[in-house]
């Protein structure tokens, strides 16, 4: 089976012999990245989510009961600034999908608290979206998920260490 990669790689061999082009083939990450991107606005749409909201309230979601963390912990598990990620509470607060609360140990912090409309909204979509990326990967067994998921792993976990 051939893919626009594979056109892309064998035009710069005839375009380049002298030059091994072929780390050029690690386009097709981009590519999975640019159609799971584009899925995952859809799935998003459907629950009146951006992308961006969805990994706020899934940051809260998958902390412990009662599921809250402090606007440093949010900055630091969605890597935006602080004015970002103001606005962004402010947003998804303004919806009913979250509210500030003073930190009981520290009164002059807040937490961020998940409501019941943000918790339902976020495990919706989330369902939604393993469906979606599930179908997405389904040309593969799970014995060639694995191996893909682990020779994923070892390239970017050195980028993201």
């Amino acid at each position: 089976m051939e893919d626009e990669v594979d056109r892309l790689v064998a035009g710069w061999r005839r375009a380049l012999p002298g030059v091994e082009v072929s780390p050029l083939e690690l386009s097709r990450v981009t590519r999975l990245a640019r159609h799971l991107e584009r899925q995952r606005i859809v799935v998003f749409a459907r629950h009146d989510l951006e992308t961006w909201s969805f990994d706020v309230l899934s940051a809260l979601r998958r902390s412990d009961p009662p599921h809250h963390l402090s606007p440093g912990q949010l900055l630091a598990q969605t890597l935006v600034t602080s004015g970002t990620m103001t606005n962004r509470i402010d947003h998804l607060e303004e919806r009913g999908l979250v509210r500030r609360r003073p930190d009981p140990s520290d009164a002059r912090s807040i937490r961020v608290h998940l409501t019941a409309a943000g918790r339902k909204r976020v495990d919706l979509a989330l369902r939604d979206l393993v469906a979606r990326e599930d179908a997405l990967l389904g040309a593969l067994d799970a014995a060639q998920r694995a191996s893909l998921a682990g020779f994923l792993r070892r390239v970017v976990a050195p980028l993201d260490a």
